[in-house]
């Protein structure tokens, strides 16, 4: 089975791609947080603030690395 992301013409204008799959990828991740949030019923789970810590520690490392690298692109290796 395919997926959305995969179907696109070979044509699509490197924009239209970006918003496209930016989009859908963006909303993927919405989703997951969503369904993380769920797990903040207590009458369900049992957690402590370190862990609730320790999950957003890491999501907001992650964010804020997928972000430096819109701004600050890898180096490239100098070649003649």
């Amino acid at each position: 089975m395919e997926t959305k992301e995969k179907q696109s013409p070979s044509n699509e204008h490197p924009r239209d791609r970006f918003k496209r799959l930016a989009t859908l990828r963006t909303n993927g991740v919405l989703k997951r947080l969503k369904v993380l949030s769920n797990c903040s019923n207590r009458n369900i789970y049992e957690y402590e603030e370190q862990d609730i810590e320790k999950i957003f520690d890491e999501i907001e490392r992650k964010v804020k690395e997928a972000k430096a690298k819109f701004h600050f692109p890898k180096k490239r290796e100098f070649k003649l």
